[in-house]
């Protein structure tokens, strides 16, 4: 039971890539220097370039605090982690979920606790908050969910060690990238239809925002360095980034509000290389 395994996100999140990991490593510079990756999320590509060594140092950012609280915790105090999950506190029941919710706990340990607890027995695993930044998704009635993966939260450990852990605007987060490095692109969507689906933070990325991205990734593509994107394919994407290199591919989408809104869908992986 002791034997090394490779590290994979640990918490389900919407846009999450790990159905696409195959291809996005494909699309990927053979050879770079320092990892960039400003919209982290679950971190599956991440996870994998570091599993094929492939990685020097790493800036690691998002915008959502607790998401990034729960990486420096698993950085800095795994094994207390793994000792507040293994509690007893933590249980698969709608009574304990919807207390468990309503907390606000300020010790890291016990927030990251709280926060992989939610995304392992909420409604198909969504991190949603309303206007306030409360965390209002309901209790996901799941039989058997996996609430304390010991071996991963070690294996996520080892592969943090390198790396700075960042919660600023996705420019600032690649202020240090210079020639050679490696930049991953992957914000929230840009809007297929009014019932996009958005908001993990109390603020939603917009038009505006998809379009500062858009003067980021020139601004990377002028320093030299490899620069690779996803993002909806929409009309509006697809003529920002018109003069670099952009494939299509094929995704599924398994977090969404509505049934109706998973299946199929085209995305676009841009890279100026």
């Amino acid at each position: 039971m002791n034997e090394k395994i490779d590290p994979k996100p640990f918490v389900k999140w919407a846009g999450g890539k790990r159905q696409l990991i195959q291809k996005l490593i494909e699309f990927a510079p053979e050879n770079f220097n320092n990892y960039f990756e400003p919209f982290l999320g679950g971190g599956a590509l991440f996870f994998e370039l570091s599993k094929n060594n492939k990685i020097n140092k790493c800036y690691l950012n998002d915008s959502n605090s607790l998401l990034i609280n729960s990486y420096k915790t698993i950085k800095e105090k795994p094994t207390e982690l793994i000792k507040e999950l293994k509690n007893g506190k933590y249980k698969n029941e709608k009574e304990a979920f919807l207390k468990i919710r309503s907390e606000e706990p300020v010790d890291l340990v016990k927030a990251t606790a709280r926060f992989i607890y939610l995304n392992k027995t909420s409604f198909n695993g969504l991190y949603r908050v309303n206007s306030k930044g409360k965390f209002n998704v309901p209790f996901g009635k799941y039989t058997n969910p996996t609430i304390c993966d010991e071996r991963n939260i070690l294996a996520v450990n080892k592969a943090l060690q390198k790396d700075e852990l960042l919660n600023v605007d996705f420019d600032k987060a690649v202020g240090k990238a210079k020639k050679g490095d490696f930049v991953y692109f992957d914000p929230p969507y840009a809007s297929l239809n009014s019932a996009s689906f958005t908001k993990y933070t109390k603020n939603d990325f917009n038009e505006k925002d998809q379009k500062r991205l858009f003067e980021t990734f020139v601004k990377l593509d002028k320093k030299g360095c490899f620069v690779m994107l996803s993002n909806s394919h929409v009309p509006s994407i697809l003529d920002l980034y018109k003069n670099f290199n952009i494939k299509t591919v094929n995704a599924t989408r398994m977090i969404n509000c509505k049934a109706g809104g998973r299946g199929k869908i085209k995305e676009v992986v841009v890279t100026n290389y």
